[in-house]
């Protein structure tokens, strides 16, 4: 079932998938809820999962910026309440990630517990430029080319032995997009990740808390998700060896089994 929670005026899109205990997941920038696909079909087994369309993607609406994952994890919050959920888990990967981290920060009394997938406190000069630089290219590219610049920044070179062609249909799925991100919607993404700031305030987080990261992410680096486990006490940190950004995908059966205990026993 798919449904629309107002935000201040903004039409955020969700979808609901199975039953249980509820379960928020938040996908990272430039992407829909429906990439939580190959997760959710583990996830929905035992928990009733919301899948978000964030502010600027999908079906949601893409205003103007300026976004913030403040403002975005407010937008998180209208799909809670609308959907009746009054305290959930929740997943965040990447940009989700980060959006999570405020939702957690701002509303603690919301979250049962949290999973940092691929994500960040804060980002570095390097980061910084690597995004502004994503903006500028996004200009200039076919939207095949865009993708495939975005794969190779996100998956690890492991994963380019087997899946070259599966990598090389979802070029073309990007050229043939009927619906493609606007430029305000991925700029204003782009924008909250470049600002999102809360290393001062990890510690103010003292939920049940599991950080997954790629060991060759050259995206969000380890050393981010370090820096997350170090501020978070008690805080689970799994690495994936042969994964990147997107290590969620590229070793799904782990990181599947990994997320779905975590959840079923916090």
């Amino acid at each position: 079932m798919s449904y629309y929670a107002d935000s201040n005026g903004v039409k955020i899109y969700y979808q609901v998938r199975g039953e249980g205990d509820p379960l928020v997941l938040i996908m990272g920038f430039g992407a829909d809820g429906n990439l939580w696909e190959q997760h959710v079909k583990e996830y929905e087994k035992h928990f009733k999962c919301l899948l978000i369309d964030n502010r600027g993607v999908g079906n949601s609406d893409q205003p103007p910026g300026p976004y913030s994952t403040d403002l975005m994890a407010e937008d998180t919050l209208a799909v809670m309440k609308h959907a009746g959920v009054e305290k959930a888990r929740v997943a965040g990967i990447s940009m989700g990630g980060a959006i999570a981290q405020q939702l957690a920060l701002n509303y603690p009394e919301k979250v049962h517990s949290l999973a940092l997938i691929s994500t960040w406190p804060r980002f570095n000069n390097y980061a910084i430029t690597v995004y502004e630089n994503l903006k500028k290219l996004r200009v200039t590219s076919k939207p095949d080319e865009f993708m495939e610049l975005l794969q190779l920044w996100i998956f690890a070179p492991p994963y380019y032995e087997d899946h070259l062609e599966d990598l090389k249909a979802a070029q073309v799925s990007a050229l043939n997009n009927p619906n493609p991100q606007t430029s305000s919607g991925f700029n204003g993404q782009l924008d909250a990740c470049i600002n999102h700031n809360v290393v001062e305030r990890l510690h103010e987080i003292r939920l049940p808390t599991l950080i997954t990261v790629g060991e060759m992410d050259i995206f969000t680096p380890p050393e981010f998700s370090k820096i997350l486990h170090q501020g978070i006490e008690g805080s689970i940190y799994v690495n994936f060896p042969e994964g990147g950004h997107v290590h969620h995908w590229e070793d799904l059966e782990r990181f599947n089994k990994v997320s779905s205990t975590f959840f079923l026993q916090n």
